[in-house]
């Protein structure tokens, strides 16, 4: 039997319940799948999504690390852009790049990257 792959879940380290939502769901458009604490003045541990790609962001300790980086593939990276360039979000204005196709990269305020690329073999 061959070795088959499933979906990869990322798990971002947020450190601000109110940041992260106003970027993954105000800014980027993303849906809360599902939010847990453990209990009162606990850390948050969260799942968005938009379409096919889901995230978790924790506020744990130990659960991911500040500055992590990844790309997601994306079929039009001018749509992306043209969205989220109309929403003139305070902290992130990204442009489109050219490099091993075409894409946008969008850091959080936890310094994570999240690079949408477009692939160049149409």
């Amino acid at each position: 039997m061959a070795i088959e792959f499933g979906r990869v879940t990322p798990v971002l380290r947020i450190f601000n319940e109110e940041k992260a939502k106003e970027f993954y769901v105000g800014f980027l458009s993303f849906k809360i799948d599902w939010e847990h604490r453990f209990g009162d003045n606990t850390p948050l541990y969260m799942q968005v999504s938009r379409g096919g790609l889901v995230l978790h962001l924790s506020e744990h300790h130990g659960d991911g690390t500040p500055g992590s980086k990844f790309i997601v593939a994306i079929n039009s990276v001018d749509e992306l852009h043209a969205e989220l360039d109309e929403k003139k979000y305070k902290y992130n204005r990204p442009g489109i790049r050219h490099e091993f196709g075409k894409s946008v990269t969008v850091i959080d305020p936890f310094h994570n990257q999240i690079t949408f690329r477009e692939d160049d073999k149409k």
